[in-house]
């Protein structure tokens, strides 16, 4: 009788040792989540709108042990380079009816793309909704003006869901292309990639277009393609400076003209740093630049009359054919940055993905 008591009175300590045991594990669980989360992970949080706010409510991180890290949130990723924000890539906005990049920082921490929102005092708020930072947009496809938000490229999912190294970040997705009432027209795959070099940080953006209801058509216009608007201390108004792959400066006379790429550049805080648009080698024609003094900039393949540089262009993308579109941008640093060797980066970038699928 008394073993048994013995035994009994055991038995009860080891499950309240055990009871112990499992309630710090949650309090430390609940403790780290979702924050403390290694290279490799995703996170999910609820959405915000404030990127300052945001970068200000992340905690520090170790830079030494932290790569790129990726944040998934309802409508947009937060990426992170050493703990720090250093852009984000929004897929739902209710205004801007596109995917885009936002609040880009150069390798040096500091911003390069306008602020969005443009904040009143600071930024020119022009074209606040077309503008946003680094995107894709076409005036014209198929009828739809998918540049001023009177079509949607709607995210479906990831097709491959972010995927994050201490030196890069790479994901891809599934969009719908809708016209103004919803109706589908077709869809774009995108694979999207960030990487650090020697020159700064490249972003690689491929797009393929393609249809089952139908033709997609591309029309002539200026707003056609892969742009940018840079920080407003970049500006040329503000002393910036453009310069193309074929030596043309400023703004009005890289206008219009071809080229493999344009970068723009000035000083923000007494420190060099710029944007670097290129466009890839393989696209089924050159590019021509609508470039502006007021900071954006804009590789564009179709708008050939728009550019004045010959008959209206219409590209027609037939049922069941695939449309492959591949530009990059540089955010880079200075002074001693070359912009002809960031572009041979960026060939044998996009030459190794090419090779890689």
């Amino acid at each position: 009788m008394m073993l048994s008591l013995r035994l009994t009175k055991c038995r009860a300590e080891a499950a309240m040792w055990l009871l112990s045991l499992v309630m710090i594990q949650v309090v430390v669980a609940s403790a780290i989540a979702p924050w403390q989360i290694g290279i490799g992970q995703i996170a999910r949080g609820a959405d915000f709108h404030d990127p300052q706010a945001d970068r200000e409510a992340l905690p520090q991180v170790t830079p030494s042990t932290k790569g790129y890290e990726a944040m998934e949130r309802d409508d947009r990723l937060v990426i992170r380079e050493g703990g720090e924000v250093i852009g984000e890539y929004v897929f739902g906005d209710a205004k801007i009816l596109r995917p885009y990049f936002s609040n880009l920082l150069a390798p040096g921490r500091t911003q390069v793309t306008r602020n969005h929102p443009p904040r009143e005092g600071v930024d020119a708020t022009d074209h606040e909704s077309m503008h946003p930072g680094l995107w894709f947009g076409f005036g014209e496809l198929s009828g739809a003006d998918f540049w001023r938000n009177g079509g949607r490229v709607r995210h479906v999912r990831f097709g491959e869901p972010p995927a994050v190294s201490a030196d890069r970040v790479g994901f891809a997705t599934l969009s719908r292309l809708e016209t103004g009432t919803g109706e589908l027209i077709g869809q774009v795959e995108c694979r999207v990639a960030i990487r650090s070099l020697p020159q700064g940080r490249l972003i690689v953006w491929e797009a393929t277009f393609s249809s089952e209801q139908g033709a997609l058509v591309f029309g002539d216009q200026e707003e056609m393609g892969w742009g940018a608007r840079v920080a407003t201390p970049l500006t040329e108004k503000n002393g910036g400076v453009i310069v193309s792959s074929s030596g043309v400066r400023t703004a009005a006379k890289s206008w219009g003209q071809s080229a493999d790429w344009c970068d723009y550049s000035g000083k923000i805080d007494g420190k060099g740093c710029g944007v670097t648009l290129m466009a890839g080698p393989d696209n089924f024609r050159p590019s021509w630049w609508h470039n502006r003094d007021y900071g954006v900039i804009v590789a564009n393949a179709f708008g050939r009359a728009a550019m004045k540089q010959g008959e209206r262009s219409e590209v027609k993308v037939a049922k069941g054919e695939r449309l492959r579109l591949v530009y990059g941008a540089m955010l880079h640093d200075g002074p001693g940055y070359d912009p002809p060797a960031a572009y041979r980066s960026f060939v044998e970038a996009t030459a190794l993905s090419k090779e890689g699928r």
